[in-house]
């Protein structure tokens, strides 16, 4: 995020996170997640970036190190792609869009520089250039009136889920009903931000956190890097695996996984009275060897207390606590139900 985006987001009275420079709130959180059960926001979505691959053998190249078949992705269509490291863990989660001019990767932000210098280790002699989308803001536009807000905005709307419309350099991608994402120069950011925001209230990254967990969208993060072979994410789910295609890194043990049947972790729906950070360990007093599963994702619940997206032992959903095997109870509903 540049300095000018950050300026203009705090003249809007955004209050940014000291740390991670997400946008918090825009000074009503509370009133902001209430919202977004309701009605339209319009989030600034500082956590999120953007990789572009551009060549000849772009297509083969991602197709290559990706789990899902980037060679039969249509243009102006998406789809879910995990990267796993030779034991099979998810190094980084992409939407992989197909463009005229090569593949946009939807990232998280913290681990953007970090998958550039590693996926570049890899092209070798490929005509592959990667680059990362710097002049670029993106707005989560979610809720029963995002496309009227769009259209009354003057932008494209896709019509089927997991595809995007173009117009000049500004694109709309649509991950599901009800929730899109607006790509767009920063030149164009301000204008198009308070044209939006008159349908559409303005929202802090945690309210859409609070989205991705109601949608189970299984991002990846720098608190998760590595931690989790793709099923146990329940990826292949949401067609971010193949399992017809050719050899990715940790192809071997994803497959294995696969047709021996031995996940024991998936994705949960959790519930807690106190704070969830990404990465936080959930443990049971049924297991005492080892933790028995990791927050994926995680927010304030408009109607009190948190929620989050975690990845956890089946056997023990009954019996988990945060941070230690006496911690806080949390809750727990499989997204997948066995």
């Amino acid at each position: 995020m540049t300095p000018t985006w950050r300026s203009f987001l705090e003249s809007a009275e955004g209050r940014f996170d000291p740390e991670v420079s997400d946008v918090l709130d825009f000074g009503d959180a509370a009133g902001e997640l209430n919202a977004a059960t309701e009605r339209t926001v319009l989030v600034p979505l500082t956590h999120l970036a953007t990789l572009e691959a551009s060549g000849e053998d772009a297509r083969s190249f991602l197709h290559s190190q990706f789990t899902s078949d980037v060679n039969h992705l249509a243009e102006g269509t998406m789809q879910h792609a995990g990267w796993c490291t030779a034991k099979g863990r998810m190094q980084a989660s992409f939407v992989v869009q197909r463009t005229n001019e090569g593949y946009r990767l939807l990232l998280a932000a913290d681990l953007l520089e970090g998958a550039k210098k590693r996926l570049q280790m890899f092209i070798l002699r490929a005509k592959v250039t990667l680059t990362v989308a710097t002049d670029e803001v993106l707005l989560g536009v979610a809720g029963a009136q995002a496309v009227e807000a769009l259209q009354a905005a003057g932008l494209p709307c896709p019509e089927a889920p997991m595809s995007f419309s173009v117009m000049g350099a500004t694109r709309v991608l649509r991950l599901d009903a009800q929730r899109l994402i607006v790509s767009t120069p920063e030149s164009a950011a301000p204008a198009l931000w308070q044209q939006l925001s008159v349908k559409a209230r303005p929202a802090g990254v945690p309210v859409w956190r609070w989205l991705d967990v109601q949608a189970a969208f299984p991002l990846v993060t720098l608190a998760t890097k590595e931690e989790f072979v793709p099923q146990m994410a329940d990826f292949e789910k949401i067609g971010g695996v193949s399992f017809h295609k050719g050899c990715y890194p940790g192809q071997e043990i994803v497959a294995r996984t696969q047709y021996l049947g031995k996940v024991k972790r998936h994705l949960f729906r959790i519930g807690s009275s106190v704070a969830l950070k990404a990465g936080d360990e959930i443990y049971s007093p049924d297991n005492l060897e080892q933790a028995c599963g990791k927050v994926m994702t995680a927010a304030p619940a408009p109607a009190g207390g948190y929620v989050g997206l975690a990845v956890v032992q089946s056997n023990h959903a009954d019996t988990l606590h945060l941070g230690s095997r006496d911690g806080v109870p949390l809750s727990a509903v499989a997204v997948n139900p066995a």
